[in-house]
């Protein structure tokens, strides 16, 4: 069984900072492909940013210049540290890891529960 959990949301002024984890716990053989998406009231879910095992990074351009994702492989963990807020960015986040179990077989995907990130003055 392979869960997530993450830690950090929480309400924040306008302008201000967060940073987001989230730990892959249980039977992991390796994570390929690591992700944040986030979901406001009203509207589809949507990919924020993206991390290769390798390292490489791709975002959202609504949050391009502003938030970075990075990864501990070590520790099975990926962050997202967002800077200079705005209302706009208010939805619940959720964490996916593309985890592999068993060697022989290919990554699936793993969801978090999700945090929610509130920014409002």
């Amino acid at each position: 069984q392979v869960q997530l959990v993450e830690s950090g949301g929480g309400l924040v002024q306008p302008g201000g900072s967060l940073r987001l984890s989230c730990a892959a716990s249980g039977r992991i053989f390796s994570i390929d492909a690591m992700s944040w998406y986030r979901q406001a009231p009203g509207r589809q879910r949507e990919l924020v940013a993206a991390i290769t095992s390798g390292g490489s990074t791709n975002y959202a351009d609504s949050v391009k210049g502003r938030f970075t994702i990075s990864r501990d492989n070590a520790k099975n963990t990926v962050y997202l540290q967002m800077n200079s807020l705005k209302p706009e960015d208010t939805a619940v986040y959720y964490c996916n890891a593309d985890v592999v179990v068993t060697s022989t077989l290919p990554s699936f995907g793993s969801w978090g529960q999700g945090t929610q990130v509130t920014v409002s003055s």
